[in-house]
């Protein structure tokens, strides 16, 4: 019986939220904030290619001061993004406030019953070894049509909202024992909404079941911010957010280009620089 739906996997994902010391770098010479600041900025700028890049986010409320986002190629290369951030002289007056592990997502809940249509008519039998290797060659097929999406850069887009969530798993709502028909109608519904904003929002889906505590994270950007408020209260009424969504804490602020790293350290609102 066909219940789960294939996923499409693309760049690994680290978001770091820290608290920054302000108190220890009030008391830091100007020289010594300079210093402080173009360590970050250097990284941050020679961390940016095909191989992933990381992005700065100045935080909003109390949660974090600084959130670093990095995109790479493998769980490896994350671990060493980070370390190259625990080594940065910035450091010395960041405190880790939390983090998140995921991987790019792309849910294929349509591709996945049109797959096993074919794979069925063609008289494969569903869990067979043969339908599971012609379901992988099918799927790599589609991988090299949407790899764009998967790894594509991070957008330059002002506005940052990050957020996990989890599909509900209650006594009397559980979203994987749902019909797996049932469920892809819901998701189609769901992205409809989702379409409705392409213009005004990008979204970045990935996926950390067995990764971390939630299931997904979601990362939204925007040139307005009142477009993540109206979009995620749209999409609280459909049924897939509505029955079965549950969400996490919501971490928003302003994405930064790495030559504001200086003035943000001064004590300014930092600036994202158009290229």
């Amino acid at each position: 019986m066909l219940t789960v739906p294939e996923s499409l996997e693309g760049w690994s994902l680290l978001h770091q939220m820290f608290r920054m010391s302000w108190t220890s770098l009030g008391q830091a010479s100007h020289e010594e904030r300079r210093h402080l600041a173009d360590g970050l900025a250097e990284w941050l700028q020679q961390a940016s290619g095909d191989d992933g890049s990381s992005i700065a986010v100045a935080m909003l409320g109390h949660k974090a001061d600084l959130m670093l986002v990095h995109a790479r190629r493998s769980f490896d290369a994350l671990n060493q993004a980070q370390l190259d951030v625990a080594r940065l002289p910035l450091a010395e007056v960041l405190e880790a406030s939390t983090s998140y592990l995921s991987i790019v997502e792309l849910g294929m809940y349509e591709m996945t019953a049109k797959i096993h249509e074919q794979l069925t008519a063609q008289g494969l039998a569903h869990g067979t070894d043969d339908y599971r290797e012609a379901q992988k060659d099918a799927m790599q097929a589609q991988h090299g049509r949407v790899s764009g999406r998967l790894f594509a850069p991070f957008p330059p887009r002002r506005y940052v909202c990050f957020y996990p969530m989890d599909k509900r798993r209650g006594e009397i709502k559980n979203w994987y024992s749902t019909p797996f028909e049932k469920r892809a109608a819901m998701m189609r519904d769901h992205g409809q909404i989702g379409r409705l904003y392409a213009g005004d929002v990008t979204q970045i889906i990935s996926g950390s079941i067995g990764l971390d505590d939630w299931e997904w994270g979601v990362d939204l950007f925007a040139d307005d911010p009142l477009v993540f408020k109206k979009l995620i209260y749209e999409m609280r009424f459909d049924e897939a957010s509505a029955d079965y969504g549950e969400f996490g804490p919501f971490y928003t602020g302003l994405q930064f280009s790495p030559t504001e790293v200086a003035g943000w350290l001064e004590g300014r609102t930092p600036g994202l620089v158009s290229a």
